[in-house]
């Protein structure tokens, strides 16, 4: 095995495919990588054919504007990899783009890898018809996750999740907040409205207004806004001129799992970075917003098959993080729910944090190094 066709389609993508790509190279350093690729994947050595960002779009009914260009895109490599077929094929995530393209290079004799299992155990489980016999080998970030594809007749093996292995739980807060040249003796709120320019704007005026209410609430709060991208911050910038132009706000390039590490609650986005705040040990809440016409479709048509939305929740199997989707993401809310955070009793806090605690341990397996040797030996 030479060359490896990979692709991810958002940012917690990219840094699982890099750990990855570094993962298969220490085994094997003469392999090249190419594909659709983020930075941290760049940087492992990946070729990036398409930027990463024109794969970033969420939701059921926003997708439609974009199609066209997304398929135009698959129909290009495919036609290169049918061309010049890599030895390899590995889609990380991005389950609607990348099991249609591995389908049709499995067809043609190309093996086919899926890392990250799409949750089809939690919503639209007929996706795991474009799994059957399409894939080779799923490698799964959680335990669970093996039961539901043995069930199916489709290989797959528990990796367990790269975060675990470089989060460290219930890091030193004052150590994260030197780092940040944060206040340490003053609460931390850190707020994320998430990677993808529609959540930012589904979410970051009310995750604002949410922070001002608290500030002034709590006076010595101090809010933490971290921004993966330039044109994120300058977005967020712009709704904070026109809803909330006195609140104090600090903005960090990156660094999103040191603030996690430096603050007292989190105010996030559902996605995976609420794992990684459960990873980190800290309290926070999750919410969502997505269009009207894709919600109604998810309720009328009961496409969701868990009880949760979060990764913590359906870990744990009750709500450790208080989940506030669509109509609940609103100011009121959400204020209410963070106070309830902060005024959370002993005993509680203490079993929130050991049930998170536990579940750091479960998915802590060196993910990375494990996936690559599932792979080397199923493929070499």
């Amino acid at each position: 095995m030479q060359r490896i066709a990979i692709i991810a389609g958002e940012a917690s993508g990219d840094l699982l495919a890099a750990r990855l790509i570094l993962a298969l190279k220490a085994l094997k350093p003469d392999l090249v990588f190419e594909g659709i690729a983020g930075p941290e994947m760049q940087a492992a050595g990946c070729t990036s054919l398409f930027p990463m960002e024109k794969l970033s779009v969420m939701g059921l009914v926003e997708v439609l504007k974009d199609l066209p260009a997304l398929l135009s895109i698959r129909k290009q490599l495919k036609e290169r990899w049918l061309a010049t077929p890599p030895d390899l094929f590995i889609g990380v995530d991005a389950p609607d783009f990348n099991l249609p393209l591995a389908a049709k290079l499995h067809a043609e004799g190309i093996p086919t890898v899926h890392y990250v299992s799409p949750s089809i155990w939690a919503w639209r489980e007929q996706r795991v018809k474009k799994i059957q016999g399409k894939i080779d080998l799923m490698l799964t970030l959680f335990p669970f996750e093996v039961d539901f594809y043995k069930k199916h007749q489709v290989t797959a093996q528990f990796v367990g999740h790269p975060l675990a292995d470089e989060v460290q739980f219930n890091a030193s807060v004052q150590e994260a907040r030197q780092q940040l040249s944060l206040d340490l003796a003053k609460p931390v709120l850190g707020v994320l409205p998430g990677s993808r320019t529609k959540e930012v704007q589904a979410l970051g005026a009310v995750f604002l207004q949410t922070a001002q209410v608290l500030k002034a609430k709590y006076p010595d709060l101090q809010i933490v806004i971290p921004t993966v991208r330039a044109d994120l911050k300058a977005q967020l910038q712009t709704i904070q001129q026109t809803v909330t132009p006195d609140l104090s706000i600090t903005y960090l390039e990156g660094q999103s799992r040191l603030l996690m590490q430096a603050a007292d609650y989190l105010l996030m986005a559902s996605g995976t970075a609420v794992l990684e705040g459960m990873l980190a040990g800290r309290l926070m809440v999750a919410a969502y917003k997505v269009s009207p016409l894709t919600w109604w479709l998810v309720q009328t048509f009961k496409l969701a098959k868990v009880k949760y939305v979060t990764l913590p929740n359906n870990l744990a199997g009750e709500e450790l993080v208080p989940e506030l989707l669509q109509d609940r993401a609103n100011l009121t809310e959400l204020v209410a729910v963070i106070e309830s955070l902060v005024q959370l009793p002993a005993e509680r806090r203490h079993y929130i944090f050991k049930r998170f605690q536990a579940l750091h341990t479960q998915l802590h397996c060196d993910a990375s190094a494990k996936a690559a040797q599932a792979i080397m030996e199923r493929f070499t």
